[in-house]
């Protein structure tokens, strides 16, 4: 069996299965990506053997894509860290490393400082609406009086 646990980034407990073949996801961890570290030890691998694996290339900065290696996400620069995909370390320990059973679960890191002034700047942007949701209503419905009162009037 293969068990590995990582930090990511967000606030929510995401835990993917793949046995024989089938895969099932609690929720998305589309974003949760995995460093050479963490790779090595959720394969229980020495870090020179996990290179070895690793489908990288010294002329050409992200190589095609390689059934046989571990390949890396999309990087911009060639100092740019190792990243890896979960469902990419689920895949190569189940069809290259051969091990049947492949659990990959992440527990994911509190919230950072920018996640947190970013929700702050949500909820004043909710508020603010609210706030010009109700004048509208109460202009709305100024107007709609005044228009009654002008038709009594006629």
């Amino acid at each position: 069996m293969f068990n590995g646990s990582v930090n990511s980034g967000t606030n929510v407990r995401s835990e993917e299965s793949l046995d024989k073949g089938f895969v099932n996801t609690a929720s998305n961890s589309s974003d949760s990506l995995l460093t050479i570290d963490e790779v090595q030890k959720t394969l229980n691998r020495s870090r020179a053997s996990v290179y070895r694996y690793t489908n990288t290339d010294t002329r050409n900065l992200n190589p095609p894509f390689n059934p046989r290696k571990l390949n890396t996400e999309f990087r911009s620069d060639q100092k740019d860290q190792l990243l890896f995909h979960p469902n990419e370390v689920a895949r190569f320990a189940k069809d290259i490393l051969r091990i049947k059973e492949v659990t990959v679960e992440i527990f994911n890191s509190p919230s950072s400082e920018t996640q947190n002034i970013l929700k702050a700047i949500l909820e004043e942007l909710k508020i603010i609406s609210n706030k010009l949701d109700g004048k509208t209503d109460k202009n709305h419905s100024i107007s709609n009086h005044l228009q009654d009162t002008d038709r009594k009037a006629a």
